[in-house]
């Protein structure tokens, strides 16, 4: 199939160590050159220690649902001859602690929005399945047990 691949490159620096007191921020490099700032989320390790301005794993992780459904979506409006002009989702995980005490993420909702152009949009009946589709054929969604759901939203004007 393919081999996807990302870099992860953190150094300490002078910074002491045992103590837990030393920064988070990391590069995260993907295989395409972009480089991006990462860090653990401030709500699991504190400011300073962590960078609220860099991406952290939760966030990536809710990120690549998001787009994995969308670049999904967007495949299959095409191949319906669909016209899309605008798509938006404000996902979000939610992180929980699981019985024996270990943190997860526990529920991924995408909430996309699209707008249509074009000859005509979907119904509604069609746009939810579109959705439903999507989900089903996402490489991401179908690689985690977390729970991920897909509330469509209307359009901002």
């Amino acid at each position: 199939m393919s081999l996807h691949t990302a870099e992860i490159l953190w150094t300490r620096g002078d910074q002491p160590f045992i103590d837990k007191r030393y920064s988070r921020r990391h590069l995260i490099r993907f295989d395409g050159g972009i480089e991006v700032a990462g860090s653990s989320s401030p709500h699991v390790v504190p400011l300073p220690y962590s960078a609220a301005d860099a991406v952290d794993p939760e966030e990536a992780f809710v990120a690549a649902l998001a787009a994995c459904h969308m670049l999904t979506f967007l495949q299959l409006a095409a191949l319906k001859r669909l016209v899309v002009d605008r798509y938006e989702d404000a996902a979000e995980g939610e992180l929980a602690r699981k019985a024996d005490g270990r943190m997860y993420i526990a529920r991924v909702t995408l909430r996309p929005s699209v707008r249509f152009g074009g000859e005509g949009a979907p119904t509604a009946a069609e746009l939810t399945a579109l959705h439903h589709a999507a989900h089903e054929q996402c490489f991401i969604a179908n690689s985690v047990l977390t729970e991920v759901r897909c509330e469509p939203r209307a359009p901002a004007v």
